[in-house]
């Protein structure tokens, strides 16, 4: 259990930590200052479901470029800024709503102290970003410190920097790409930490590595409690890191979205192309936005009883099919209608057009 009494803060619209409802993020991969690219993936992004996004500030072009995208965005942006402090500075003139800094990167105190004295002024929230590949070099350099207690360490060092300054709108992320670093490090700093939290496994790898890496940092973590706001960090379409997201959360009764899909491995009972119908069931369903579960099994002999827990489902016999609702058999029809006659009992009963 935590020590210390955890604190809430606001990145736009989106209430963050204190138990507040986890918020998923994810970060475009479009040239920020290309407003039209950018505004164009943000509201893809949304309407999968992400709620607070992070552009890549990488010079002036690009911080002048946020006021647009600010005010035509549909959630909440964060400006991710490293070095060059004036880029703070003309992000939250901009009217940003969050900035990703290293208080100790941004050159001397002198040029912290004048970006925290405008984001007291703007209200605007600073996520202090640990990165287990960017330690000072001290920590760096120290053999005797557990990887997760030198970013631990990092992090308090960057918090003292801005609560010296009499600032605490705060978030902090402690990345590593390996998993356990990166658990044992949250883990500690949830214990001594009033500020929230964003978790993420950084360089997780492409979809699959990505997916299972993820899947396990995340998921251990948010089933301890831990965990304000999340991102999963994978080398694809930045949708598909909030499609994941979301999965994790539906797994672990955080957050419902969409629909829940379930199906039976395959084995020597199946008489079917069960494999191929469970991809078919997903396609035809996934543009619904309704928080049910459907399930997709290969038998009808256990099926429906095994899938008890689902809304609907189909379950596969030579030639025939059997359309379930809450584990009772409700229908039986031809297997090539299967698919159709079971949206259109989920449309009938949800009333959906």
């Amino acid at each position: 259990m935590a020590k210390v009494e955890k604190i809430k803060l606001k990145i736009g619209n989106v209430e963050i930590g204190a138990g507040a409802p986890v918020s998923v993020q994810s970060m475009t991969n479009t040239k920020t200052d290309d407003v039209y690219a950018t505004l164009k993936q943000i509201e893809e992004l949304a309407s999968m479901g992400c709620e607070i996004i992070r552009v890549a500030v990488l010079n002036k072009n690009c911080a002048k470029a946020l006021g647009e995208i600010v005010k035509n965005s549909p959630i909440p942006v964060v400006a991710d800024i490293h070095f060059d402090y004036r880029l703070a500075l003309i992000a939250m003139e901009e009217g940003i709503n969050a900035l990703r800094i290293n208080p100790g990167n941004i050159g001397n105190i002198e040029h912290t102290k004048r970006v925290v004295e405008m984001a007291k002024k703007t209200k605007t929230p600073i996520r202090i970003g640990v990165n287990a590949g960017s330690l000072e070099r001290d920590l760096y350099e120290n053999k005797e410190m557990a990887l997760s207690d030198k970013m631990v360490e990092s992090a308090n060092r960057h918090i003292k920097i801005l609560e010296d300054l009499d600032f605490h709108l705060i978030k902090v992320s402690l990345k590593s790409s390996d998993t356990m670093t990166t658990i044992n490090a949250y883990r500690k700093m949830y214990e001594i930490t009033p500020y929230p939290l964003h978790v993420g496994l950084t360089e997780s790898g492409t979809l699959k590595s990505g997916i299972v890496k993820s899947s396990v940092a995340i998921g251990a973590l948010l089933s301890e409690g831990i965990g304000d706001t999340i991102r999963v960090s994978l080398t694809e379409n930045p949708i598909e890191e909030v499609k994941l997201a979301y999965e994790i959360l539906k797994t672990l009764n955080l957050k419902k979205r969409g629909i829940n899909f379930i199906s039976c491995p395959t084995c020597g009972r199946t008489q079917i192309d069960l494999i191929g119908l469970a991809k078919k069931v997903e396609e035809r369903f996934s543009n619904l936005d309704i928080p049910i579960t459907i399930a997709t099994m290969g038998c009808p002999v256990n099926g429906p009883k095994e899938a008890a827990c689902a809304d609907y489902g189909i379950a596969g016999a030579i030639g025939e099919g059997y359309i379930f609702k809450k584990g009772e058999m409700i229908k039986k029809v031809p297997q090539e209608n299967l698919l159709e006659e079971l949206e259109n009992i989920i449309r009938l009963d949800l009333k959906i057009s």
